[in-house]
């Protein structure tokens, strides 16, 4: 048996998965000479999809227009496809397709046959 590398170890995928989690960084540097501090410097900050910064609270800068389309999307209800394992709007999973892969839920099977019958 020989080793195998995962598909999934793709910088693709790792980025994915960055937007999906989160990452939030605080730092807090100060450069002293003697015992006297010379330089302060504070970093506070976070890389996340909309998405995610909506689902955790992360507050966003003033003057963000909150409604935009792309927010409203962004806060809607989400779920995971089965086929491709992406996250799409739970409305377009299950009356449409999954705008990823195209798999369609069998709700949506049933609905486009029965349109078709008619």
């Amino acid at each position: 048996m020989q080793p195998q590398k995962a598909g999934d170890n793709t910088l693709t995928h790792v980025i994915e998965t960055l937007l999906d989690k989160g990452l939030v960084i605080n730092a807090d540097i100060v450069v002293s000479v003697a015992g006297v501090d010379l330089l302060g410097i504070r970093i506070r900050a976070a890389l996340a999809s909309l998405e995610t910064a909506v689902r955790y609270g992360l507050e966003l800068p003033s003057g963000t227009d909150r409604d935009t389309i792309a927010w409203q999307e962004a806060s809607g209800q989400k779920e995971t496809c089965p086929a491709c394992g992406k996250r799409a709007p739970l409305q377009q999973l299950l009356d449409e397709f999954c705008p990823w892969c195209g798999w369609r839920s069998a709700q949506a099977l049933s609905k486009e046959s029965g349109s078709t019958e008619g």
